[in-house]
Formats: structure tokens, sequence, C-alpha cells
């Protein structure tokens, strides 16, 4: 498996070398200290794996992350637990390393990426026949069991780490996933994203007051930039 190391502190590469130089299976090809030398490398050339420092000059880890079109599988290294919820939102970033790196933790996060499958890691799968999906279920897998929710029956779904809080109106669900999947999943129409952590079924909103919803005894913080979507959808009167 081929990798990159993007980080701009030398000790940090430093490091990175030592930890990848237990792993027979891994070749590190090339070692950056800024963002823009590594999007001119990956420009001409294809890597399987990236290790990625969030906190750099000019360019952060997500915003490097942005940029590229077909990113490969992404493994943060970061002296910073605060953005590990972010950080699963994005479908290609494998495993959140904190340092300092162990070489144990370190080898479990590239055996990871050794099986981690960038089109088919989800645990959720929308419910679908000959003619198509209906868009009124899908199923999630939860103990290995795939479980069927009714979509109008969803009031809220909210992120924890790499797994969602699905809130419905019997029940409430956690499933290993990300904000970002399950949004793909849901009707533009009934469901909006409202907050980084949170996404509703606008038909469930009970009370809007400043900058937060009532979706039955939880009250829901909207950002403002989501606001004025959220305004534009509402029936007012």
């Amino acid at each position: 498996m081929t990798c990159i190391f993007i980080d701009d502190e030398e000790a940090a590469r430093t490091i990175l070398h030592q930890l990848s130089s237990n792993i027979k299976n891994l070749d590190v090809i090339e070692e950056f200290s800024n963002a823009i030398d590594a999007m001119k490398f990956l420009n001409k050339n294809e890597v399987d794996l990236i290790l990625l420092d969030i906190h750099m000059p000019d360019f952060t880890g997500f915003d490097f992350i942005q940029t590229l079109k077909n990113p490969p599988r992404i493994i943060l290294t970061t002296s910073d637990k605060n953005f590990a919820i972010e950080a699963f939102e994005y479908d290609c970033i494998v495993d959140y390393l904190v340092k300092p790196l162990s070489q144990s933790r370190f080898t479990k996060a590239i055996q990871k990426a050794e099986t981690f499958n960038l089109e088919s890691e989800n645990s959720i799968s929308t419910s679908s026949s000959n003619t198509g999906s209906t868009d009124k279920e899908l199923f999630v897998n939860i103990d290995r069991r795939l479980i069927k929710i009714d979509i109008p029956t969803i009031k809220l779904v909210e992120a924890k780490g790499d797994y969602i809080l699905l809130k419905t109106e019997t029940k409430n669900y956690t499933v290993h996933s990300t904000l970002k999947k399950i949004v793909e999943k849901l009707p533009d129409d009934q469901f909006l994203k409202v907050h980084r952590s949170y996404v509703i079924n606008t038909s469930k909103i009970i009370d809007i007051e400043d900058n937060s919803v009532l979706i039955d005894r939880d009250v829901i913080p909207v950002s403002r930039s989501n606001r004025p979507e959220l305004m534009r959808r509402l029936n007012l009167l």
C-alpha cells in the first residue's frame, strides 16, 4: 500500500517514518511539509493512503481534503482531539490518531486502511426493488441485524463521533455511520441539515426561536449558514 505523509513538523514526519518502517506492506513514497506541495504531487501521482495533519499553515487538513476530486484513504494525525466529529463527515477518512502516536495504535489504523472500501463502507442502506428505492424506508445495521426504519417516522439525526443517533417517533437507534452518509439516503424535500451535527425532519418542527428549533422535547441548534434555507422551506403566514 503506497503512502505519503503531510505534516508541517519535521519531528512528526520522522516519527511517522519510524512507525511505518515496522509495517512491511506499507510503502512510504514521499513526505511533505505543506499541503500545496502535496497537491502538486497528487496531480501527477496516485497513492493508496495519506497520513495527514490537521493544523498546518495556510491549509488545514480539511481544506486539503476538499481540494481532492477523488481522495484516497486518509488517516488524520493530530494533537487536537476536538475535530473527531467533523473528521467522520468525510467518507475517505479511515481513522483519527491523536499524537503522541503509539506503534500499536498506528498499526491498527493501517490495518483498518487496508480493509477500508471507499465505495461500500456504509452502515445504512436504502430499501430498493427492481423499480428503484421506495424512499419510505431504510435499513440500519445494528449488532449484525438489519432493522427497518420508516423514514417519515424519523424526527432527527445527531452526529456522535463516528456514530449517529437516529431518533424516531417510537425508538432511538445508534448506528456506526456519518451524518453525510445518511443525508444522502434521506429525501431532500423532507429532511434538512441545520447544523454540523444535526439533520432534522422539517415536518416535525414544533417551534422556532432565535437560532434553534424544537422537535418533540429536543432543542436543536440552527447554524447561521443553514437558517436561510430552513426559513425558505417553512410555510409562513
